[in-house]
């Protein structure tokens, strides 16, 4: 059907430029929503994502340098795990050797003893080089995340479970426990004041995570 068939109220009006700038000063656009307002919302949201993406990129960015740290620091766990025994195996032959067998050696005994203690000395100085540092935890508190109890030893005159007797030397490596120290621990001294808490709160019912 022609317009020219239409009812007044089917004709469109006739659009003229005093209708365009009456339309322009509402300032709103198809959407009902102002212009201005429209970039302002548009322009935080795409600032938000920017420093989420930023956010995510730094994160990685730490992760990956963590990553790479601890894959150098730790690499040599293995390595440096067998030494050990080597270490070991060299301080059972010094100390297999009775004191006054040492202090009689003859010159070449003597040098041989020295020989060994100076590789002693130098395969623990290459192993800290790398990372590697020894636990000296005689006198300490007993900590099952760096030391294993092999026995208990009465003294009344120390704190319960205060290590009294290192069995076998520990090392860490970095952050990291490559061998835990084997002790002896004491029983039947007074109580630790930091276990009080502990003692209390396995009293009440609750259980204490203590390998955390």
């Amino acid at each position: 059907m022609s317009d020219e068939n239409k009812s007044p109220e089917e004709q469109p009006a006739d659009v003229t430029p005093e209708t365009e700038a009456a339309a322009g000063e509402t300032g709103a656009d198809a959407t009902g929503m102002d212009p201005l307002e429209l970039l302002q919302t548009e322009n935080a949201d795409l600032k938000d994502r920017a420093l989420r993406a930023m956010a995510e990129m730094e994160n990685l960015r730490r992760r990956t340098e963590k990553e790479i740290k601890d894959a150098r620091q730790y690499a040599v766990s293995g390595f440096a795990r067998d030494m050990l025994t080597v270490s070991d195996n060299l301080r059972r032959a010094l100390e297999a050797l009775p004191e006054d067998d040492r202090k009689n050696a003859d010159a070449g005994v003597a040098s041989l003893i020295e020989g060994v203690e100076m590789i002693e000395r130098d395969l623990l100085n290459q192993l800290e080089k790398n990372g590697v540092k020894k636990l000296n935890p005689e006198g300490q508190k007993f900590d099952p995340n760096f030391h294993q109890a092999m026995f208990e030893v009465p003294n009344t005159e120390v704190p319960n479970n205060t290590v009294v007797q290192v069995m076998q030397a520990g090392y860490v490596i970095g952050e990291r426990v490559l061998r835990p120290a084997m002790v002896g621990v004491s029983k039947g001294g007074p109580k630790d004041v930091a276990q009080a808490p502990a003692d209390a709160a396995g009293e009440a019912g609750q259980t204490v995570d203590k390998s955390a």
